[in-house]
């Protein structure tokens, strides 16, 4: 299962985790946010021990949001030793997402 990560936990999980992490910002409210939610918790069980993988709820955790400038939904992050490696905005493939998860680890 995707970890919850809030304003609170995201420089702990993300920013200073030893493996890359994958972080969906998403809303309740969003419907292609709804399309790919399903793929991002398949994600979480195929990389589990290889990768994180999280998401993050734009309207529970406005600070990250703006922090990191995502202005549409769903933003796919993925960071690798504390940096944004790669981007992914709006309802892609599964196979875009692996692609870009594959090559930081």
């Amino acid at each position: 299962m995707a970890l919850e990560i809030t304003d609170a936990n995201f420089e702990e999980l993300v920013l200073k985790s030893d493996k890359p992490v994958m972080v969906d910002f998403w809303a309740e409210w969003c419907g292609p946010c709804r399309l790919i939610g399903p793929i991002v918790e398949e994600m979480a069980n195929e990389y589990d021990g290889k990768a994180i993988i999280g998401k993050v709820n734009v309207d529970l955790n406005p600070g990250v949001s703006a922090q990191f400038g995502i202005r549409n939904i769903p933003t796919i992050i993925f960071v690798k030793g504390g940096e944004i490696a790669d981007k992914s905005v709006g309802a892609v493939p599964k196979g875009q997402l692996t692609a870009k998860l594959d090559a930081l680890i």
